[in-house]
């Protein structure tokens, strides 16, 4: 690849991608049957997402309520009329031998997801269009056979297709970050990639820059991480300016990535449209979608990330970087405003969710609201903190002994014992007796050695368990010294 990373210079990648993702209804697109991930294999499964002979589709309506969400929240426009369509192909996951999906009338047409700016130019990528079909089954390739799985035959799925807006891998996986975003926000997948929920196919080229004709494309099938996703982009820009820079011509075709060679390999040529020969669904009335529905899944939205965090920025006065972690998961920015009410600061809220609460979730490996005390406690802590009534740190010992016991945060510091002594007399009775015990020291830093006004500080606050107020033991500490 030597030559292709000298002519990185001279070609950009052209990269469109093809994002599948299922659709979070308990039961399948034209059955009854359920969704469930993980179930025994072909335990889902009835005669209509088999393929039997002489069985009906029935569309399920909260999957296409699902899309319109989708459709409202990448600023698509909804069809009013669309149809399905048969893509036949045959593989051994396909029981009917062709595919229910939709070719040329989708339920969402154009639209487009803005990129976070992150101190940069905001981009704006394109969408295609957005439709639903069902999904196949899977393949088990065991020792010395294959064995086909059909719980995922006909789970709902909306393909979301982008232009070739995408200029470089790291792009790329942002766009991945904020569509997935997105589509949980609305609640339209759990966007589990490690379960196949969330996969995408990649379209890319590479051309001269400057110019604004279109290269050869490969196409690398079904990525479920984005690190997969850009080690695959990265790998296929350099192959593909290699064969150019020698005189070759890249060829159309479909490509698998192998994440431990971390090499794409060829699958097929690839298809056109003509090879899947659409025609529409004969089995299906055309889907008519009236405009007080699409009115009704729109007033019943929630707030979008991007909203949500030029709003924690506008308001709360959060920094970009502080506002993009919180918003990244809907039930994170859920926790983090639930702490709010009677706090000064939001920012202290912040810091303590982005450090606490995710350490909390990133060590347990479970979800938040497994993982970490309720957001009503956590903002009664820091309620404390900014009371006076309790050290951060005492805060931080509390809350972890809050997810063992299941206390609340009054009661817990009650029974530790962290409350924290503000009493300036007290206090000054700790500091004087310090000062008559270290009174070498005193001499030393009055004589200019101001380094050790630490080491009182220290003093202080072991002679009092450490739950001496710091502020307090500071004030008096400085007047008993400089005084």
């Amino acid at each position: 690849m030597t030559m292709a990373l000298a002519g990185r210079d001279k070609y950009e990648a052209v990269i469109g991608l093809e994002v599948h993702t299922h659709l979070m209804t308990r039961s399948k697109l034209f059955c009854g049957c359920s969704t469930q991930f993980g179930a025994p294999p072909n335990h889902n499964v009835c005669p209509r997402c088999m393929g039997m002979p002489g069985v009906l589709p029935v569309l399920n309506r909260k999957a296409v309520e699902l899309a319109i969400r989708m459709g409202i929240a990448a600023h698509s426009e909804i069809a009013s009329y669309s149809i399905f369509d048969r893509k036949s192909y045959f593989y051994p996951d396909l029981p009917k031998g062709y595919q229910i999906s939709q070719y040329e009338t989708p339920v969402c047409k154009g639209g487009y997801i803005d990129l976070p700016a992150n101190g940069g130019e905001p981009r704006r990528i394109r969408l295609v269009r957005i439709h639903l079909e069902e999904d196949a089954g899977k393949n088990i390739h065991a020792e010395g056979a294959s064995l086909v799985d059909f719980n995922r035959s006909s789970v709902p799925l909306v393909e979301i297709v982008s232009e070739p807006d995408i200029r470089s891998s790291a792009e790329a996986a942002v766009y991945l970050q904020t569509l997935r975003a997105i589509l949980k926000y609305v609640g339209a997948s759990d966007g589990k990639m490690e379960e196949g929920s969330f996969r995408c196919d990649v379209n890319i080229s590479v051309r001269p820059r400057g110019s604004d004709k279109l290269g050869i494309r490969s196409e690398i099938k079904n990525l479920n991480s984005f690190r997969f996703v850009e080690n695959a982009i990265e790998h296929e820009i350099d192959r593909q300016i290699a064969i150019v820079e020698s005189g070759g011509k890249v060829v159309q075709e479909t490509h698998l990535w192998d994440p431990e060679r971390e090499e794409t390999r060829p699958m097929r040529s690839k298809e056109f449209a003509h090879d899947y020969r659409y025609f529409p669904e004969p089995d299906l009335p055309p889907l008519v979608i009236d405009h007080t529905w699409v009115d009704e899944v729109r007033a019943a939205m929630p707030e979008l990330p991007s909203a949500r965090r030029a709003r924690y920025m506008r308001e709360l006065g959060l920094g970009d970087y502080e506002a993009g972690v919180l918003t990244a998961e809907r039930e994170l920015a859920d926790y983090f405003e639930a702490m709010l009410p009677g706090l000064k600061s939001p920012k202290t809220a912040a810091n303590w969710v982005m450090t606490e609460v995710l350490r909390r979730v990133n060590e347990s490996g479970r979800p938040l609201a497994e993982a970490a005390a309720p957001a009503a406690e956590s903002g009664a802590l820091l309620r404390m903190v900014e009371d006076g009534k309790i050290s951060l740190n005492a805060a931080k010992t509390a809350f972890v002994e809050m997810l063992k016991t299941g206390k609340g945060a009054q009661a817990t510091i009650d029974a530790l014992g962290l409350a924290q002594v503000s009493d300036e007399a007290a206090i000054a009775e700790a500091c004087d007796r310090v000062l008559a015990a270290e009174s070498d020291n005193v001499a030393q830093y009055r004589a200019g050695k101001q380094g050790l006004f630490g080491f009182f500080v220290g003093k202080v606050m072991k002679s009092m368990g450490g739950k001496a107020n710091p502020k307090v033991v500071n004030e008096i500490l400085r007047k008993r010294l400089d005084g």
